[in-house]
């Protein structure tokens, strides 16, 4: 005669033995974008991109509401004083004709985009570089430096 064992003590191992695994970190169902602090090299790189020409397009369109919802929390209050000032990139006496981001590449506090940036002012135009660095704050990414210059963009390796 031969004996049967019920099936649900071993249907119930089974379903709970994954959720076990996941609790103790052995099974790593986690996306790397969700992890706080880390981020994939592609996501730091698209969203950097992102936000830069976003504030870009906003000094063009002089949209000052829009070039400033791309900065950190922390550089709104010196933003909204010097925005719109005579030195301020959403000033009223140029005008920007062309932008356009040249490089970008990890630096030691976030990722720095390089871009040149063309006004003109009248009959008189010029082309600066603006070097632009993008973190990220929380869940999101924002700007939290502007300083003038960049890189040059990086070599084209030879073969």
């Amino acid at each position: 005669m031969r004996m049967r064992h019920p099936r649900w003590p071993f249907a119930a191992l089974l379903t709970t033995v994954p959720f076990a695994l996941v609790g103790c970190g052995l099974l790593d169902t986690e996306d790397e974008a969700e992890k706080p602090g880390r981020a994939p090299a592609e996501e730091a790189l698209a969203m950097s991109r992102e936000r830069v020409q976003a504030y870009l397009d906003a000094m063009t369109a002089k949209d000052v509401a829009a070039g400033r919802s791309q900065l950190c929390a922390v550089l709104h209050k010196a933003f909204d004083a010097a925005a719109t000032g005579p030195n301020g990139d959403f000033a009223d006496h140029f005008e920007v004709s062309q932008v356009e981001i040249t490089d970008i590449r990890p630096g030691p506090v976030g990722q720095e985009v390089s871009t040149a940036v063309t006004v003109t002012v009248g009959k008189r135009e010029a082309t600066r570089p603006l070097l632009f660095t993008v973190t990220r704050d929380g869940l999101d990414w924002c700007i939290s430096d502007e300083r003038p210059g960049g890189h040059s963009p990086a070599p084209a390796p030879t073969p």
